[in-house]
């Protein structure tokens, strides 16, 4: 069976990605005339806890594992291109 997956996941994950996997100082910023589809993006993560504000913000402790996890994935991918 295949799976299917709504686009805004796939956002999310974008914005995800650009979280830094190896600071728990950095964060992100997204700006309110931003594309709205990164704001929507933001507030999601926001209202599932996986980041600390509904503007960017932090990663929380979920938000970090997510993202580690989704950084082998990248990578792993990237390099059987």
């Amino acid at each position: 069976m295949i799976k299917t997956y709504p686009e805004d996941l796939f956002d999310e994950i974008k914005l995800l990605s650009k979280f830094p996997e190896e600071s728990h100082i950095e964060g992100l910023k997204i700006h309110h005339d931003a594309d709205p589809i990164l704001v929507k993006s933001a507030q999601s993560l926001f209202n599932k806890g996986i980041i600390t504000q509904l503007d960017g913000g932090y990663l929380t402790d979920s938000g970090r594992e997510m993202v580690e996890h989704l950084h082998t994935v990248l990578d792993t991918i990237n390099q059987q291109a």
